[in-house]
């Protein structure tokens, strides 16, 4: 009878479990079907794109000041061209004042020069490359000076001022220089051969200076004259009789 009666309440439960949407427990938990594990969503991160070159530079650039552009830049660039082409211009007014004209070393250059010279230059690497050699310590193993005594005749007498680097006779601390000669590039008959004797000028000093820093290109005013000088280091077709020298500002 106590069967009967705890039978009849196990499926009263049973019914009354299914009428709430409950699933029905089975009897043995290992018998039950393992719950099928629910699909994970894969989220697929888009490639990055590749960097193009235009994009690299287009950033901030190393020595740029913040908020300049490149048409900043450029527009400084201009401005500093034309305050120098001003001063320049300026300058030339007050050396015109004082009848002294400003002059390059083309100006030493007669008609014609140009071309005399580079067929000389030629001349030159022909016969270096014939196949003759030159002896190390022998007399032709030495700075050969290639060039003419040319000169510009109208530039005889007229007050001048000419950049260029200085080549002193005699080396020292306390070296007082009353003549050295005047190059047109830095190292010219000392580490390198001399230039021609028409962009070599011989300046000759009423008052001795001191030659301080042989590197530091420098401004030469002074009388020209087409008078040649011969020296150990270089011949030279211009002779230059100082009034001023002062350090060439780039």
């Amino acid at each position: 009878m106590k069967t009967s009666h705890a039978s009849a309440f196990a499926a009263a439960l049973t019914l009354g479990l299914a009428a709430c949407g409950a699933a029905p427990a089975t009897e043995v938990a290992g018998d039950a079907p393992a719950a099928e594990a629910a699909p994970t969503a894969v989220v697929q991160t888009p490639a990055a794109a590749p960097v193009t070159v235009a994009e690299a530079t287009s950033g901030p650039q190393v020595g740029d000041k913040i908020g300049e552009t490149a048409a900043d830049r450029a527009a400084a660039r201009d401005a500093k061209a034309a305050q120098r082409a001003a001063d320049a211009k300026k300058r030339d007014a007050e050396l015109a004042a004082k009848g002294v004209q400003r002059i390059g070393w083309e100006d030493l250059m007669p008609e014609g020069e140009e071309e005399r010279l580079a067929q000389m230059y030629q001349a030159q690497m022909s016969m270096l490359y014939s196949g003759a050699g030159v002896s190390e310590g022998s007399a032709a193993d030495s700075a050969v000076q290639i060039g003419t005594f040319n000169t510009v005749k109208a530039l005889n007498g007229k007050k001048i001022r000419i950049p260029g680097y200085t080549v002193p006779f005699e080396y020292g601390a306390d070296a007082q220089i009353k003549e050295f000669l005047l190059v047109p590039y830095f190292g010219a008959c000392l580490h390198a051969p001399p230039p021609p004797p028409n962009q070599t000028v011989f300046v000759m000093a009423d008052t001795p200076i001191k030659m301080k820093d042989l590197a530091q290109a420098v401004w030469i005013e002074g009388t020209i004259y087409t008078q040649t000088q011969e020296s150990d280091l270089a011949d030279a077709a211009y002779t230059i009789k100082l009034d001023s020298i002062e350090a060439y500002e780039y």
